[in-house]
C-alpha cells in the first residue's frame, strides 16, 4: 500500500533489503555477537512501508555473514514480522545455513540449519527466501547435491519461496554455486531446479551484475515465475523492461534511494516508463560507487547514507563494517547522493559529514 496514493502497486514488486542499526552504546566489534538498536531498526522498516516499498530482511544487506549471527536473525525475523502484521507490510526474510560452525558440513547437517531457519521465517509470517549458502557452496560436490538439497526444503516450504543467487562478487565464498564454476554450466543447473519445482517457487534473486545474463534467465523462467533482479548497476533497465518482459526488483540499494524508488514505481503504475526512468536513472552513479569494488563492502556505505538521513544516531555498524570504507569513498558517496537527490536534509547530512571528518560522530 502505498502513503502517497493509497493503492496498491500493480506493475512490479519491489523488495528493499534493509540494514540493521548497531546499538551505538553496545561493543558491537569484530567477532562480538551482534548488538541491534531494535526500536531504530524498526522505525526503519516502517519508513520503507511508508513509501509502498516491500522488505527483504535478514539477508546480506542486514549483514549475514558479516556480523550478524543467527540469534541476533532470529530476533530481527520475529520482530519485522510482527511490524508487517501491523500494518500489512510486505515481508520476505531469508533463510539460510550460517548457524552452523565454521568448517566442513555434511549435506544432512546443511540441509537441517536451512530447514530450522525455514520453520523460524515460515513462524514469523513472512515469504521465504532460500539463501545462497557458504556451506552447501563448501559441500557440494555438483549439481545434484544442490538439486537434492532444495528438492527436500521446497518439499517442506508452505508457500512458494524465493531463491537466491548471489555472485562471488557479493561473496566468493559463493562461487562456483549451484555446482559449476562456468556460469553457463550454472545457468542450467539453476533452471533445471526451477523448472522442476515450479509449483513452489515464486521466483528468483539474481545478483550477478550481468543485465545479459539476468535478461537471458528471465525469458527461460516457467510462466508465472518472477526474475527479482538484484543487479545494483542496471535495475533501471531491467526493470522497465523489453517487448518480451520485466524484472521485478529485490535490492539493497533500494535502501539507500527508497523515496525515488517509491516514485518511480508509481510512475511506472501509471504507464509512465519515460518518467520512471527520469527518476531511477540518476540514482545509478550513486549506486555504482555504493556497489563498488569490494562489492560486499557495500553495506558500509548503505549504512553511512542511513546516518546521513537522520535514520539512526550514530554511524557504528555490527562486527564494526563502518570501517569498511575508506574517508574518500563516503566523501564521494555524500557527493553523489547530493546529485542523485537522495540526501533528504542536505544541512543535516553536511552536519553529520563535518562530524565524521573530524571525529566527532
Amino acid at each position: 500500500m502505498s502513503a502517497q496514493t493509497g493503492t496498491v502497486a500493480r506493475s512490479r514488486v519491489f523488495y528493499a533489503a534493509a540494514h540493521v542499526v548497531a546499538d551505538p552504546a553496545a561493543d558491537n566489534g569484530a567477532g562480538r555477537p551482534a548488538i541491534v538498536d531494535w526500536d531504530a531498526t524498526m522505525r526503519f522498516r516502517h519508513h520503507l512501508w511508508s513509501l509502498g516499498l516491500g522488505i527483504a530482511d535478514a539477508m546480506d544487506t542486514a549483514q549475514r555473514g558479516m556480523g550478524l549471527d543467527w540469534a541476533a536473525t532470529t530476533e530481527l525475523i520475529r520482530r519485522s514480522g510482527a511490524e508487517a502484521r501491523s500494518v500489512g507490510g510486505r515481508l520476505a526474510c531469508g533463510a539460510g545455513t550460517d548457524q552452523l560452525p565454521p568448517g566442513a558440513h555434511s549435506l544432512a547437517a546443511i540441509e537441517a540449519a536451512y530447514a530450522e531457519q525455514l520453520d523460524v521465517v515460515q513462524e514469523s509470517g513472512a515469504k521465504v527466501i532460500l539463501m545462497a549458502s557458504r556451506a552447501l557452496a563448501a559441500a557440494a560436490t555438483g549439481p545434484a547435491d544442490y538439486h537434492a538439497v532444495y528438492g527436500k526444503l521446497l518439499a517442506q516450504a508452505e508457500q512458494p519461496v524465493i531463491l537466491h543467487w548471489l555472485g562471488d562478487m557479493f561473496d566468493p565464498a559463493l562461487a562456483g554455486y549451484w555446482g559449476a564454476a562456468d556460469l553457463d554450466a550454472a545457468t542450467e543447473s539453476a533452471l533445471e531446479l526451477i523448472h522442476a519445482n515450479a509449483g513452489k517457487i515464486d521466483g528468483i534473486k539474481v545478483s550477478l551484475l550481468d543485465e545479459a545474463r539476468e535478461v537471458a534467465i528471465r525469458r527461460r523462467l516457467p510462466e508465472g515465475i518472477r526474475l527479482y533482479t538484484g543487479d545494483d548497476f542496471n535495475y533501471p533497465q531491467l526493470i522497465a523492461g523489453d517487448e518480451v518482459g520485466y524484472s521485478d526488483a529485490l535490492l539493497g540499494i533500494f535502501d539507500a534511494i527508497a523515496v525515488p524508488a517509491a516514485k518511480a514505481l508509481e510512475l511506472l503504475d501509471a504507464g509512465d516508463t519515460a518518467g520512471f526512468r527520469a527518476v531511477l536513472d540518476p540514482t545509478v552513479p550513486l549506486a555504482k560507487h555504493i556497489f563498488g569494488a569490494p562489492t560486499y563492502h557495500y553495506k558500509t556505505g548503505i549504512v553511512f547514507l542511513a546516518w546521513l538521513n537522520g535514520h539512526q544516531d550514530r554511524f557504528v555498524m555490527v562486527g564494526g563494517q563502518e570501517h569498511s570504507r575508506s574517508r574518500d569513498h563516503l566523501l564521494e558517496l555524500h557527493r553523489l547522493a547530493g546529485e542523485a537527490g537522495v540526501l533528504d536534509d542536505p544541512d543535516l547530512a553536511a552536519d553529520r559529514l563535518a562530524r565524521y571528518l573530524d571525529g566527532t560522530a
